[in-house]
């Protein structure tokens, strides 16, 4: 079997938000009514991007937010209800890659889970570079199709500019990497399994599953879904590759997991 060479797990602060955004889940953001007067918790929701390092190139999955988001997000009001407020100077993207002297022009392929605000939002850093932009093909059909400068969580400046090629189908994108289709979050969110020699199978779920409290069993949905029949078909397709592989699973916004893994500039996995 083909297999990856590294990965390294990006951090890249978090914004905040009420939970209930990404757990329906009783006990947690929906109240008993001895707390019927509370409002939910309000959350950090971290954001991280992984580089990929294969025989045949280098591999940017996800590009996080923006650092202008306050500017960037007015239009939407999306900056009121996910402010990304919990990150400094060097967490943003940019400052990350320069930690671990990866020029931009390094990076081959960028590839996007899918086009929200806060996975798409540095994907204009690679306009003038030689990297090969990369999202699933429903996704670029419905993000460059809507009328207006945005939709939901979709904001057409973050993409608006840029090439894209498409895949479809769950794809062996290159040697130890493979994206699988696992819409319901957006039409055409996708998540990632990188096959490494000695860590073994790393699925990176973005946001088909937000967090392991998501995964369960039972899967737990979220109030951002747009299909919710395929938000849980996907989940529990990653299950069973998840079960066949032993694969360790990195949700897209988990609080606690991003503290538990090894993450840039330090860590990485082989």
């Amino acid at each position: 079997m083909a297999t990856a060479n590294k990965v390294t797990v990006i951090p890249c602060g978090a914004m905040s938000a009420d939970l209930t955004w990404l757990l329906l889940k009783p006990g947690k953001s929906i109240t008993d009514r001895n707390h019927k007067d509370g409002p939910a918790p309000w959350v950090d929701v971290p954001t991280h991007c992984v580089l990929v390092e294969t025989d045949e190139g280098k591999v940017l999955w996800d590009t996080s937010c923006p650092s202008d988001w306050e500017d960037r997000w007015a239009p939407t009001g999306l900056q009121d209800f996910f402010p990304y407020d919990k990150v400094s100077d060097d967490e943003y993207l940019d400052a990350r890659l320069t930690q671990l002297g990866v020029g931009l022009d390094e990076i081959d392929y960028v590839i996007l889970s899918h086009l929200h605000f806060d996975h798409a939002g540095n994907a204009q850093m690679f306009k003038k570079t030689n990297a090969k932009l990369v999202c699933h093909e429903r996704e670029k059909d419905f993000a460059f199709n809507f009328e207006g400068p945005f939709n939901g969580a979709h904001l057409k400046a973050d993409y608006e500019g840029l090439d894209f090629q498409t895949v479809s189908g769950d794809t062996e994108f290159l040697p130890g990497i493979t994206l699988i289709e696992t819409p319901g979050h957006t039409v055409g969110t996708m998540s990632m399994q990188v096959d490494l020699p000695d860590t073994g199978t790393m699925i990176f779920t973005s946001d088909a599953v937000y967090m392991g409290e998501s995964f369960g069993p039972p899967a737990t949905p979220a109030a951002i879904v747009n299909n919710l029949e395929d938000f849980y078909k996907s989940v529990e397709k990653l299950r069973g590759i998840q079960e066949k592989t032993n694969a360790t699973m990195v949700f897209g916004h988990d609080a606690e997991q991003i503290h538990q893994l090894r993450v840039a500039p330090e860590g990485s996995y082989t």
